[in-house]
């Protein structure tokens, strides 16, 4: 459909949205799979410091909460998408000349709801995935609230600064 070689913006944007939103679903079926619990908690000294099964609970919340979030956002993507790559030319002589008129023929409006659609679900998705990496730094390391050492406070302390300033700056 595209003659002069040059892809549109928003059709570069939806293949990042959905390549991206791809390898955090994969890290979140990782982290499924993944069982973090030390049955012997090597890696905590402190019996105070043990997290409960709350903690536990809340890290598998968290991961479906993130896989949703990402599937939601690549899905919305993959529509949009699909619907811009199969939105005809108004005619044959259209068809010859550039994507200009197939740009003309989708509703603006519902392309950018369904960018910031798409966005937000992946910004979501992050969060709940940061969440959940909070909930295993604690699962490994000790509970944040009740014994904070440098070790946990130095793993969730860089992950709160460093994600939502990406997801500010993206």
């Amino acid at each position: 459909m595209e003659t002069n070689n040059s892809t549109p913006i928003y059709i570069t944007a939806l293949d990042g949205i959905i390549n991206v939103n791809s390898l955090f679903t994969l890290a979140v079926f990782i982290g499924l799979t993944w069982d973090p619990t030390d049955p012997q908690n090597r890696l905590i000294s402190n019996p105070i410091c043990i997290p409960t099964s709350k903690v536990s609970e809340s890290l598998i919340s968290f991961h479906v909460y993130s896989f949703s979030s990402f599937l939601f956002s690549s899905l919305i993507a993959l529509c949009i998408k699909q619907t811009i790559k199969n939105t005809p030319p108004h005619s044959e002589d259209d068809a010859d000349t550039t994507n200009s008129s197939v740009r003309d023929r989708v509703n603006k409006t519902m392309l950018r709801v369904g960018m910031v659609g798409s966005a937000v679900g992946s910004v979501f998705g992050c969060g709940f995935l940061m969440m959940a990496l909070v909930d295993v730094v604690q699962i490994k390391l000790g509970v944040l609230g009740s014994c904070p050492n440098k070790y946990n406070v130095g793993a969730v302390v860089p992950l709160l600064i460093f994600v939502p300033s990406a997801l500010n700056h993206g």
